[in-house]
């Protein structure tokens, strides 16, 4: 196995100053008073005087700072009217006394949201990869969603969900490998504790393994049928679930790792260690090699008597881990090395994230799989592309590559944390959830009901029984109140064009490596 600032969404400056590229003239210009009578200089000094004391009148005295104008000096407001203030954030507790005596979910949280804060209209459009919710979800654009296509997707569904007016109600039908399932429906819990009374009513299957299973050669041509909607974590080119942000979001209590905004403030701290310069000049990997085939590959890159290939690999034991408390498995202390490598587990693996949260530079064995963000992820500015078919010769490719040109490389592994400290901040994922359900949800063509073995589901219904690690990280990951702000603007779906032109400059940038790779092994036979 291997966050809160908002995004700026005001113009850039013109290189004039101001606000939000504005101009702001310079409305005091100096007098040019040339040596005539001194009575005429008097008169002069006299008027200006009177002038100013007149003019200091109908100025608004809480633009100046010093003296001196800041902003535009006549004041807009009208009497009587006061500054516009900010919403406060309100924060609603758990209340699990009352739950422990009803065994019911308290009525007191707030359905609905509270008149926008008047500095929402500076909301950031959201970042880029929110633009695949559209395509993720174009096979039912046309045709909407009915009933019996959710119904199709039980199949292998681990639980159902349905949200009424606001309400979560869960089926399940089989229990998700460790905790899977709990974090994932915490999760969707706290986005209906951030934005209460947005979401419109749903009903989704939910798929906790990792493979997707929704072929799109089984729903092509002319008398096919459409394809259930399955939500997961991952997908590939060739199927049709709909990615939605994994489990680890809120804590992993299996492996002791935490929810989301604790450990990327742990991760960005640990980049702080030790500078890139500093770091072991070798490319490191520790996971577990035994669930996948391209991990028993990559074993073979480990450094030997005969060859050093830049890698140092390591094969994690997850039983004696579990038995010393994880102690060398902490994630902020695992940015030591100017290279990190990512490759596939028994598909995608949510180490991904962290890896590129480093600082390093991210060797990515090029995916089959993607999740809900890394498909915005472009070869040489977040990662340097390695081939899955001749790993050990291309990881040693890119080590020597990026100690030799250190300026470049430092660079690169600086964007993939600032994407993921940025871009992938726990807000971002609460609206990339938000847009996606909100989306499905128009799609919907008959009205949701609650399924006959369903259970009503709130925090307080999950949290205050629970015990242990799962208990403290889901305090920790609690959303504390409803937003004070609203989510971000969704952006446009791709055009057809803009589409094949963002795949070809990720496949030619690949081929570009692919050019220098050979490049440099016909170098080293000279």
């Amino acid at each position: 196995m291997n966050i809160d600032g908002t995004r700026e969404s005001l113009p850039q400056g013109n290189g004039h100053g101001g606000h939000g590229g504005k101009t702001t003239d310079t409305i005091w210009r100096p007098f040019a008073i040339t040596s005539t009578r001194s009575s005429t200089v008097c008169v002069v000094s006299v008027l200006l005087f009177v002038g100013a004391l007149i003019s200091t009148q109908m100025l608004d005295t809480s633009n100046f700072v010093g003296g001196l104008a800041q902003v535009p000096l006549l004041s807009t407001k009208s009497k009587g009217e006061s500054p516009k203030k900010h919403r406060q954030q309100i924060e609603v507790p758990l209340d699990c006394s009352a739950y422990e005596l009803t065994k019911s979910c308290p009525r007191s949280y707030p359905t609905t949201t509270d008149e926008e804060d008047p500095d929402s209209n500076l909301k950031a459009t959201c970042p880029e990869y929110f633009r695949w919710i559209h395509e993720d979800l174009r096979p039912w654009a046309y045709t909407g969603i009915t009933l019996d296509m959710v119904e199709r997707a039980k199949a292998t569904a681990n639980f159902r969900l349905v949200v009424l007016n606001g309400t979560a109600y869960v089926e399940q039908y089989q229990k998700a490998f460790q905790t899977r399932d709990v974090f994932t429906l915490w999760g969707i819990l706290q986005l209906l504790r951030k934005y209460p009374g947005k979401l419109p009513d749903l009903d989704l299957m939910f798929d906790c393994v990792d493979w997707p299973v929704i072929k799109s050669i089984d729903y092509g041509g002319p008398n096919a049928t459409t394809p259930p909607p399955l939500f997961r974590y991952c997908k590939d080119n060739e199927t049709l679930d709909i990615v939605f942000p994994d489990w680890s979001f809120w804590g992993w209590p299996e492996i002791r790792v935490k929810s989301w905004v604790p450990l990327l403030n742990d991760l960005m701290e640990g980049n702080q260690k030790m500078g890139w310069d500093e770091r072991e000049p070798h490319a490191y990997w520790k996971g577990n090699p035994e669930v996948a085939e391209t991990r028993q590959d990559l074993l073979k890159c480990n450094v030997s008597d005969q060859q050093d290939w830049g890698a140092r690999v390591f094969a994690q034991d997850w039983k004696k881990e579990s038995k010393a408390g994880y102690k060398t498995s902490n994630l902020a202390d695992q940015c030591l090395h100017r290279f990190k490598i990512y490759v596939e587990g028994s598909a995608w693996s949510v180490s991904e994230k962290y890896i590129l949260a480093c600082d390093s530079v991210t060797l990515l064995v090029q995916p089959r799989y993607f999740d809900f963000f890394t498909r915005s992820l472009k070869p040489l500015q977040h990662y340097w592309p390695i081939k899955p078919n001749d790993k050990c010769r291309s990881i040693k490719h890119a080590v020597d590559w990026g100690n030799t040109h250190q300026q470049e490389a430092k660079a690169m592994g600086k964007a993939a944390s600032e994407f993921i400290n940025e871009d992938l901040k726990i807000d971002y994922v609460y609206d990339y959830m938000f847009h996606l359900l909100n989306e499905y949800g128009k799609l919907l063509r008959y009205k949701p009901t609650v399924p006959q073995n369903a259970v009503e589901l709130c925090s307080e219904s999950m949290a205050c029984p629970a015990q242990g690690l799962n208990k403290d990280y889901m305090m920790e990951s609690l959303v504390k109140g409803p937003s004070v702000t609203s989510p971000c603007t969704m952006p446009p779906p791709y055009d057809p064009a803009s589409l094949r032109n963002l795949l070809s400059e990720q496949e030619n940038s690949i081929k570009q490596v692919d050019e220098w790779e050979k490049k440099f092994w016909e170098n080293q036979k000279i």
